[in-house]
């Protein structure tokens, strides 16, 4: 699906955007910006990632960007970040939360958000951000920016880390980490979905991880896809 796009008379496309955030003071701010804002549209405002999931699900008007919670109740917003870039990849999601922990920030990036910025971001900078991420960039707050580069520093792996993958395993592991679910990476593959199941439960052993999750995230750490 492509992005529904308005133009204005000076700012160029209109950017429009979707706000999950489950405390309505906060969220009743964001839509007042955006849509107080020339070049921006607010396309929708959710308390949950259930609820704007089933509103992408049948709405026409595709927004650009995803500014997504992560503390929500039901479906947390990194959940969130998987479910919209699977299902709504022309969406770019990015993180706007109090949270700033190591943890948080991997997980968030790690499932396919563009961004990630803490909800102190002040409203002139949270705009920038949002315009820099249509054009491509990955804005993140200060605090995480340093966070990110500590994080690959301290992760950094031994240079000879092997799980002896077999080559088909290893095309497997970097079709997830694209983001590939069991249907379209055994599209990509040509193979069945039974076929992905055995050779992710042998890719499973061999990482020694239980979960999708898991395993794309110990690709990422240990370096073990191009």
């Amino acid at each position: 699906m492509t992005p529904v796009v308005r133009w204005a008379a000076i700012e160029g496309p209109i950017i429009s955007v979707i706000v999950v955030e489950d405390q309505r003071e906060i969220r009743e701010c964001l839509v007042l910006l955006l849509n107080g804002t020339d070049g921006f549209r607010c396309a929708g405002a959710f308390r949950t990632m259930e609820a704007a999931l089933g509103s992408l699900a049948t709405s026409a008007d595709v927004p650009s960007v995803a500014l997504l919670d992560i503390g929500l109740p039901g479906m947390s917003g990194i959940e969130g970040v998987r479910l919209v870039r699977e299902r709504h990849p022309a969406i770019v999601p990015v993180m706007l939360t109090i949270y700033e922990d190591d943890e948080r920030i991997f997980d968030a990036l790690c499932a396919g958000a563009c961004g990630y910025l803490l909800k102190k971001t002040p409203p002139a900078l949270l705009l920038d951000s949002v315009r820099d991420v249509v054009r491509g960039g990955a804005p993140m707050s200060p605090e995480v920016a340093r966070r990110v580069i500590t994080l690959f520093r301290e992760l950094r792996p031994p240079e000879r880390a092997d799980y002896h993958l077999t080559p088909h395993e290893s095309r497997l592991l970097a079709l997830l980490v694209e983001g590939h679910n069991y249907k379209t990476a055994a599209k990509e593959l040509g193979v069945t979905t039974h076929t992905i199941s055995f050779h992710l439960r042998s890719i499973y052993g061999k990482l020694h991880v239980h979960s999708k999750t898991a395993a794309v995230t110990k690709a990422l750490r240990h370096r073990l896809v191009k």
